[in-house]
């Protein structure tokens, strides 16, 4: 009994190292965001302060119409830009998370069952079928958690390209609004 408690603190101790380098990798890529965001928030501002001196200097209605529509195309590529970058930054974040937490979740079902396995093979005399039952719970779980592990990559994998396309149309309708109010 002692191997088994033994065994199930060595597994938890993993666990909560393992715990810890997920948290690591999850706030680098917070952290990649938030340059991201202090970079472009700086860009903007200072792009925003030389559109407002340009309309302040336009000399007649004319001037003015065209450096507005000057405006649109770099600020729909630059949004297209942003938001690949952020998508770029979560998708790697995420596939990196979800690799470790894979792998995690695969150790830790080996560790469990190695440990219901010494449990019993040490169970008393006439407590087969519950530990047979046990057994059968517990593979009926890890099916469960692989069934939903499967689902949510199928979700992330369609709101990525969901995303993408969505922001294609967005630079696409920005283009030909630039070019029909130019022409």
């Amino acid at each position: 009994m002692n191997n088994t408690a033994e065994q199930f603190i060595a597994t938890s101790k993993a666990n909560m190292q393992a715990l810890e380098g997920l948290t690591s990798q999850a706030f680098a890529g917070v952290e990649k965001l938030v340059e991201l965001n202090l970079a472009t928030s700086k860009t903007v501002m200072g792009e925003s302060f030389s559109h407002v001196q340009s309309i302040l200097g336009a000399k007649d209605a004319q001037q003015l119409q065209a450096i507005q529509a000057g405006l649109l195309k770099p600020l729909a590529e630059k949004s297209a830009a942003y938001f690949q970058h952020v998508q770029t930054i979560a998708t790697g974040s995420g596939a990196e998370f979800t690799k470790a937490v894979e792998a995690k979740m695969a150790e830790a079902q080996k560790a469990f069952g190695g440990v219901v396995e010494n449990l019993a093979k040490n169970a008393p005399a006439g407590t087969e079928s519950a530990v047979a039952a046990f057994k059968s719970a517990m593979t009926a779980g890890q099916n469960a958690v692989e069934s939903a592990q499967a689902s949510a990559k199928k979700v992330v994998e369609t709101a990525q390209s969901n995303f993408t396309a969505a922001a294609n149309q967005t630079v696409d309708a920005v283009k030909k609004a630039t070019k029909t109010s130019k022409a």
